[in-house]
């Protein structure tokens, strides 16, 4: 072994930082003296607050069941020796680690003690090293050198990784963001999506998801959208807690504010409100996780107003419906809350047989006009408080095919669906029903919801040709036209969930 080696001095001292998890250095060479003499330079280092943790390979072969271990897999640098097993064991390895492992992370500097075997500008050229040195050349000095500059380099390579994951999670999230349908399902996505962009699990952070009504007070004006923290729902009220106090600084300076200890994202959309995203954990954040979530926080503060533009459009949507169905009824002289029954006994309906959210929510929406062909009917068979003779009925059955025609050319989905129910709803499951005669499931499942959703409203109530019926008439109505008139399924889960729909009638009376 070369004496400069072993016993040169240096003049280099390194200020002694806080102690962190070790930077991991892994020795190939099959001469145990290498090892020894590169874990006593090794011994005082540290870089960026980190020891320096070394582990030795005396073989290529070992070397490769190192690396191939999963918690191995952060290993910063090896220093490799060329000639071990064969002349060319190292140069070997370099590729394996580089092609077959694909480890393109781990920082490899060639160490040989026989720098004919191994010609520094082809190895340089030819394999994927990141630095090439002989044994005769490496003082203790220059070997730290050589590892601070490896080091520094697979940290750099290790944040931009970092950032790229953190940015490829951010935009799977804007995805799932987009797919939201509800606040509530959006709320409960940030929580989960801040996790995942972090690394940690829900329970290792606080975080509260807040909107603020513009020009308010900073402690006023606070509506919590989503939190893992129950508690802060209630400090709304009180916002002199020390997380509503550092939201309520963020609005007042209206700017973020990034500390070791937590993340205020603040941001304000073309609507005037103002959004703040609260991020804290025990452990201090890392620069890295503000820059995430810094992105993250405005993605969030977008997709809360679109979802919320959205929110007002349904809503305007919803009470159309209801508007145009009530109309109707107060034409039938029949006033009342009919309209918001059958949607919300739809919806129940659709959600018990296991329709998704969106296609449920799309029946409650298109219901109301179940009966909107009504307005073509004229007044005195629309009123008539007694039975209708023949022609009466051929003329009253004709709102189904009038509701229909009225709706169909709108290129609304919620009209083009309610065209779908006003003319499928009087349908029957024996086919005996009308405008068309569908049988079974040639009915649009819309219509076939609707059909029990109305009937058994209808039954229940008060009409200008009949009194309520007792519930226990009702029951037995449909357990008589249980696949006759009604779909089998749906009387089922009718009569099976009665008490649900029972406490819809009594939620909107007449």
């Amino acid at each position: 072994m070369e004496e400069e080696f072993v016993f040169a001095a240096d003049d280099y001292a390194e200020p002694l930082l806080p102690t962190g998890q070790a930077w991991k250095l892994l020795i190939i060479d099959d001469e145990p003296e290498i090892h020894t003499i590169t874990r006593m330079v090794m011994a005082d280092m540290q870089f960026d607050g980190r020891h320096i943790e070394c582990i030795s390979a005396y073989s290529a072969s070992q070397a490769r069941e190192i690396l191939s271990k999963d918690d191995n897999h952060d290993i910063a640098l090896a220093i490799v020796d060329v000639v071990m097993e064969t002349q060319n064991a190292g140069l070997e390895l370099i590729e394996w680690v580089r092609t077959e492992l694909n480890n393109h992370t781990v920082r490899l500097v060639l160490r040989t003690g026989q720098p004919g075997e191994a010609p520094e500008e082809s190895v340089i050229r030819d394999y994927d090293i990141n630095d090439y040195k002989n044994k005769t050349e490496l003082t203790a000095l220059r070997l730290k050198t050589v590892a601070y500059s490896a080091l520094r380099s697979y940290r750099d390579i290790k944040i931009i990784e970092r950032h790229r994951s953190g940015l490829e999670r951010i935009i799977a999230a804007t995805s799932e963001f987009i797919e939201c349908e509800t606040l509530p399902q959006f709320a409960s996505t940030i929580l989960r999506q801040i996790s995942v962009i972090l690394g940690l699990e829900e329970r290792d952070i606080v975080c509260c998801a807040v909107t603020h009504d513009h020009g308010m007070a900073p402690t006023r004006g606070l509506n919590v959208l989503a939190t893992n923290q129950d508690h802060l729902v209630e400090q709304t009220a009180a916002p002199n807690s020390e997380i509503m106090t550092r939201v309520a600084k963020a609005i007042e300076n209206k700017q973020s504010i990034h500390s070791d200890d937590c993340f205020i994202g603040y941001f304000t959309t073309n609507r005037g409100t103002e959004n703040l995203l609260y991020v804290s954990r025990t452990e201090a954040l890392e620069p890295v996780q503000h820059h995430l979530l810094e992105y993250f926080a405005h993605n969030i503060a977008v997709a809360h107003e679109n979802l919320s533009l959205r929110e007002t459009i349904k809503e305007s949507q919803r009470e159309l419906s209801y508007v145009i169905g009530e109309a109707v009824e107060m034409r039938s002289r029949e006033t009342g809350s009919h309209v918001r029954r059958v949607a919300h006994i739809s919806y129940l309906l659709a959600k018990l047989i296991g329709m998704n959210e969106h296609d449920a929510d799309m029946i409650k929406l298109a219901s109301p006009l179940h009966d909107v062909g009504k307005v073509g009917i004229p007044d005195k068979i629309l009123n008539k408080p007694g039975k209708h003779d023949a022609d009466e009925w051929e003329i009253m059955q004709e709102h189904a095919q009038i509701g229909y025609e009225m709706l169909q050319k709108s290129h609304n989905p919620i009209l083009k669906l309610g065209a779908t129910i006003a003319q499928q709803h009087h349908e029957c499951w024996d086919g005996t029903g009308y405008p068309n005669q569908l049988k079974g499931k040639d009915i649009h499942i819309a219509g076939r919801i609707s059909a029990v959703a109305d009937v058994f409203d209808v039954l229940g109530s008060r009409r200008c040709y009949k009194e309520p019926w007792p519930m226990a008439d009702i029951v037995a109505l449909f357990k008589q036209e249980r696949g006759t008139r009604f779909d089998p399924a749906l009387v089922d889960a009718l009569l099976a969930n009665l008490d649900d729909f029972i406490a819809i009638r009594e939620r909107y009376p007449d």
